[in-house]
């Protein structure tokens, strides 16, 4: 990371630089410290005690990041919607986790991006900024090194803001709507969740895009991130996803939940800037919408 003092910033020690104005955190700063990073102002490297001046030049270097032991580098094509030195944005495709469950090698999206990373020679691990299920598709944003994915860290929820697509059982005859009931974790499973008093406040709205006979396609966006946040509301409302069997929904010709991230928009933390990346529906959906269509 590099960056030019300003005239505001004079006198100002390299410390309170870092830690206030660009949100270092004191870990990071530690690890720089004694893991092998190094501040350089000017090209000359300099301890945090130093005192800045109008238009010195910052250098922050980074120590290199060690990769999980149980993400295994996979040669994956990857379907990459936005790249810079600081972000990665991905179009997931179904039926590939995230990350792989511990100490199981198995081929995980953060497998794919390690063996680019690899290819690229760039010294970083896998940063998931949001996360999307196994089965879910679409849009996922990873950060490329520790001090953005923090900083995304520090952003309030609607800061990154998402939208999905999702085919639901059953005619939704409202245009617009919003399902706010609490979500916990279903006693004695580690993996199903639960509409439940005493579960975190969860709130999804949704606007209905195309009806059929039994199902309606709708676009979502979420308040909260909760687990399956928008799976198990829309069991709760009595319209699973297709394909979802987990939460009440049948596969009819889809053979996952119908559930794909379709837009997200967010305030670029660091080049201070709004950005908004949209993808199509995954092919599987679409051909059960095509299917659907022709049906009418």
């Amino acid at each position: 990371m590099t960056w030019t003092v300003s005239i505001e910033d004079e006198g100002v020690l390299l410390r309170e630089f870092l830690r206030e104005s660009k949100q270092l955190s004191r870990k990071a700063l530690a690890d720089i410290k004694f893991q092998g990073g190094a501040i350089f102002v000017n090209s000359k490297e300099e301890t945090v005690r130093y005192v800045l001046k109008s238009g010195d030049k910052i250098q922050l270097i980074f120590p290199r990041e060690e990769v999980s032991e149980w993400i295994v580098p996979t040669p994956l094509s990857l379907d990459v919607v936005f790249e810079d030195e600081h972000l990665l944005i991905i179009n997931k495709p179904p039926h590939l986790p995230t990350i792989p469950s511990r100490n199981h090698s198995e081929l995980s999206l953060a497998g794919a991006v390690i063996n680019y990373y690899n290819q690229c020679k760039y010294p970083a691990t896998f940063h998931a900024i949001n996360r999307l299920d196994r089965d879910t598709s679409g849009l996922l944003m990873i950060a490329k090194h520790r001090y953005i994915h923090d900083l995304f860290s520090k952003q309030q929820v609607r800061q990154v803001q998402r939208r999905y697509q999702a085919l639901v059982h059953g005619r939704l005859e409202l245009e617009l709507g919003t399902i706010n009931v609490p979500i916990a974790r279903k006693p004695d499973s580690i993996i199903e969740r639960v509409v439940s008093e005493n579960g975190q406040f969860a709130v999804t709205h949704y606007k209905v895009l195309e009806r059929f006979d039994d199902a309606t396609l709708v676009q979502v966006s979420l308040e909260t991130g909760r687990t399956h946040q928008i799976r198990v509301h829309f069991s709760h409302i009595g319209h699973p996803l297709l394909g979802d069997t987990l939460y009440g929904g049948k596969s009819e010709g889809i053979h996952r939940q119908a559930l794909h991230s379709s837009e997200i928009q967010f305030f670029h933390p660091i080049d201070q800037h709004k950005i908004s990346f949209t993808c199509p529906l995954a092919k599987d959906i679409e051909d059960k919408l095509t299917s659907m269509r022709m049906d009418i």
